[in-house]
């Protein structure tokens, strides 16, 4: 059965047996383990994952690519599969024991912030999460204060996870081949210090909007008192958003739950 990968998915199908073995070692398995991974697309990376006889439950969105894989992995009893799109599921619903989960996945850029955002929101369920991306965006999600690529990417998954950049992945080592690299990073999810994770997402994302303008003007099209709630969380209002900690984030944050409700935008 000949697979053609599909652009309108940002599909690149990994191949590299040695980059397969990395990232299986980087999730550190035990055999009571159950391993969750997003677009297990070919199987390649699924069949090295099948052989440690962890309980694997893969989530495929692409229609096609399922008979293969039903057909492939038809015999391993620990193998299952869910035909979805990832950014919908409820990951705890999908597994017998929803804590100490470990996920894997191989993601395309055009879905990279929603499902960073899908797996902070459900990151109780998780122990480790192995992640390849696109080397860009990995380069927004591990970027510190003050520097060009810090951004709401960085700060919702820094704020979320500790993160390790694992290594990075040739263009060569997927088919189709891909014009960029890749990157590899592992997540350890973080307990949740932030007092209203929607409240803080927003914020996030409206300071971030404009990033040219100061954390002030941004922040006036969804605060009426701006000024005075940055002053309370002693935030120079003419700093720019890619300048402030996430601690900086978190009381600001707090701040502004304290104060008048956000208007609705």
């Amino acid at each position: 059965m000949k697979i053609r990968a599909k652009k309108s998915l940002g599909q690149n199908f990994l191949h590299d047996a040695s980059v397969i073995e990395r990232i299986v070692g980087a999730l550190d398995i035990r055999d009571s383990d159950t391993v969750i991974e997003i677009g297990p697309g070919t199987g390649a990376l699924t069949e090295t994952l099948v052989k440690t006889g962890v309980k694997l439950v893969a989530v495929e969105f692409d229609r096609e690519l399922v008979p293969l894989l039903e057909s492939q992995f038809r015999y391993d009893e620990n193998f299952s599969l869910v035909n979805t799109d990832a950014l919908n599921v409820d990951f705890a619903s999908i597994v017998d024991k929803p804590e100490g989960v470990k996920l894997v996945a191989n993601l395309p850029y055009n879905i990279s912030t929603p499902i960073l955002q899908r797996l902070i929101e459900q990151r109780h369920i998780f122990s480790t999460l192995v992640l390849m991306f696109q080397r860009e965006v990995v380069e927004r999600i591990v970027a510190k204060p003050a520097t060009k690529d810090r951004g709401f990417l960085s700060v919702i998954a820094q704020t979320g996870f500790d993160i390790e950049h694992l290594f990075d992945v040739a263009p060569g080592s997927f088919r189709p081949v891909p014009k960029v690299w890749s990157s590899v990073i592992r997540l350890t999810p973080k307990p949740a210090f932030v007092g209203d994770e929607a409240i803080f997402r927003k914020v996030v994302s409206q300071s971030f909007a404009q990033k040219r303008k100061t954390i002030l003007n941004n922040l006036k099209g969804i605060y009426d008192d701006a000024s005075s709630v940055l002053e309370s969380a002693a935030i120079d209002g003419i700093r720019r958003a890619e300048t402030l900690s996430l601690d900086e984030w978190v009381t600001l944050t707090a701040a502004i739950k304290k104060g008048t409700s956000l208007t609705s935008q």
